[in-house]
């Protein structure tokens, strides 16, 4: 998607964080995206920030609660499981323990979600998601909600319409 939008005119920086396969917590990948933000950008400096899956998850934890919401203009995430995925009870790792339904992370996560009002929040979703189970999942109910049907849980990033759409968000 980072492609995508630099297309598009916007310049996008990437953060890859490591491990992806939830064998740290959510928390510490969060510390991965602010280090990643002190580095890569002037201090101070705003930014717009997009999370896809797991990374809606790690983003909102760093806006929430490592101060980003204090640099974060607009958050956007794309299929991230905002109530939990019950494909995270397939793994027994603290990352996806933090995922599943009703776990402490969450529960906490979202207790003061309202904190994401200060920024320009936005969760796309699809009705049809076989990752984030229940789909409705990628809903939080705080900002702005959009739908985007799209077939498979990773082709949300490379799909036209969801592309086009968190570019019509970010110019907004």
């Amino acid at each position: 998607m980072a492609h995508m939008l630099e297309a598009h005119g916007f310049r996008a920086l990437a953060v890859d964080l490591v491990p992806s396969d939830g064998a740290v917590g959510l928390d510490e990948l969060a510390g991965q995206v602010g280090s990643f933000v002190e580095r890569e950008l002037a201090p101070g400096e705003p930014f717009d920030l997009v999370g896809f899956s797991m990374g809606g998850l790690v983003s909102r934890y760093y806006v929430q609660r490592l101060g980003g919401v204090e640099r974060v203009g607009r958050l956007i995430t794309i299929s991230a499981p905002h109530r939990g995925t019950c494909w995270a009870y397939t793994g027994g790792n603290k990352g996806w323990r933090q995922m599943r339904p009703g776990s402490e992370f969450l529960v906490e996560l979202n207790r003061n979600a309202s904190i994401l009002e200060r920024v320009k929040f936005v969760s796309i979703w699809t009705p049809l998601d076989l990752t984030i189970v229940p789909a409705w999942s990628s809903r939080l109910g705080v900002g702005e909600e959009f739908q985007v049907p799209v077939m498979l849980h990773p082709w949300m990033l490379g799909d036209r319409r969801c592309v086009e759409l968190v570019g019509r968000l970010l110019r907004a």
